[in-house]
């Protein structure tokens, strides 16, 4: 049988079939590769795996089979040269720090990204030498601004988390290129269901697999797509050293994630822009951020850069604090829990999780009131996530 070439395919049949090489056994589903080492015909075969002259698998730290059907179908659903797993998503963006940075470079950050991922540039590359100042995510003349020449990378998250705010990436691609610098996109929200940062410019994309890869909050992964001279020069020597390895059983429930993804994100933003239209009518809101709405200063910017709006509102109630965690505390069916991009809705305090170590001053900076609730909507019934919530704004 002649091989395939999956990228004549639509996304959706890649997502299902891509990266799957079956084996003597000829299984249907993809095995899951158990072993930590592999057995090679001889000595020489062991030593030209060992130097890279013959592809092959050595060691699961960095080479195995289910790992690798799972990299290389996110990479070709990305639009990617290669992907590298890890795992989790800190440990992807880990990955690209340790493998692009040195002592005195410097980096250009949005401010409304992952409150983690804030405390790594500042307090973990910063204290070996590496300098990150950080901007307003809309305003492409901050990040121009922002450039020196020592500046490597530019990272950023689009929709930002949790105001859901849109990066224009082609405007910043090019002001990245135009300063020899690299653009990575953590595209944990929309997925590539959703949104190809790589077609758009974008040098690099990071993701959380734990999200809406997974969709069922079942496993920690993440993942970096790239070219593949930047996967083989900069980012494969730091996972083949380092160690941040995704174990095969998490890339076996990744790829079966995968094969839903498509179906499943359609869901979620169905249901995320019924609640978004719902909340804009309950006296208790003040704001809802969701680009579906017309009011969304990005809402034309989402419409040409995504083919949906993604599946996370958030919104600010009246009332501060305690009108927050008052509304949170009401629900019944919600999971009061940080994590995102499950098919059960969940429902969290930004300003005391997910970005609760970050300094007053800097959560101000980024508009992440105590006021702010963030839902990653479900694929539950919108009107039974509707009732839930109006039990918090009645109260």
């Amino acid at each position: 049988m002649n091989e395939i070439d999956w990228n004549e395919y639509a996304l959706e049949t890649q997502a299902i079939r891509a990266g799957q090489h079956r084996t003597h056994e000829d299984e249907h589903s993809m095995p899951i590769f158990m072993t930590s080492s592999y057995v090679f015909k001889s000595a020489e075969e062991a030593a030209l795996r060992f130097t890279g002259q013959q592809a092959g698998n050595i060691y699961s730290r960095f080479t195995n089979p289910t790992v690798a059907a799972f990299q290389d179908r996110l990479a070709m659903m990305e639009k990617g040269e290669r992907c590298l797993a890890f795992a989790s998503g800190m440990a992807a963006i880990m990955a690209v720090g340790m493998g692009l940075l040195k002592v005195g470079d410097h980096v250009v950050c949005s401010r409304g990204v992952f409150g983690n991922t804030v405390l790594m540039f500042q307090n973990y590359f910063g204290k070996f030498g590496v300098e990150t100042d950080f901007v307003d995510l809309t305003d492409v003349n901050a990040w121009e601004a922002a450039i020196k020449p020592n500046t490597r990378l530019l990272f950023l998250e689009t929709p930002s988390n949790p105001l859901i705010e849109i990066a224009d990436i082609r405007a910043l691609a090019d002001v990245a290129h135009a300063h020899n610098c690299l653009l990575v996109v953590d595209n944990c929200f929309c997925t590539p269901a959703l949104q190809k940062p790589l077609e758009l410019g974008a040098d690099i994309v990071v993701h959380s697999a734990t999200k809406y890869i997974d969709g069922q909050g079942r496993c920690v992964g993440g993942a970096v797509v790239a070219s593949d001279e930047i996967i083989e020069k900069y980012i494969y020597p730091y996972l083949r050293t380092g160690g941040a390895t995704m174990s095969a059983f998490n890339a076996w429930i990744f790829l079966g994630g995968l094969e839903t993804l498509s179906v499943r994100m359609k869901a979620h933003c169905d249901n995320a822009t019924a609640l978004a239209h719902w909340l804009v009518e309950q006296p208790a809101i003040a704001k809802v951020n969701y680009p579906a709405l017309t009011s969304h200063p990005q809402h034309e910017l989402a419409k040409r850069q995504q083919s949906h709006f993604g599946g996370v509102v958030s919104f600010e109630v009246h009332g501060g604090k305690k009108a927050a965690w008052r509304l949170i505390d009401a629900t019944q069916m919600l999971s009061i829990t940080a994590n995102l991009g499950d098919v059960k809705t969940t429902i969290t305090h930004p300003a005391t999780t997910t970005h609760g170590r970050l300094s007053s001053e800097v959560r101000a900076k980024a508009g992440i009131n105590d006021n702010l609730v963030r839902i990653s909507v479900g694929l539950e019934a919108i009107e039974d996530i509707k009732a839930d919530l109006a039990r918090g704004l009645t109260n």
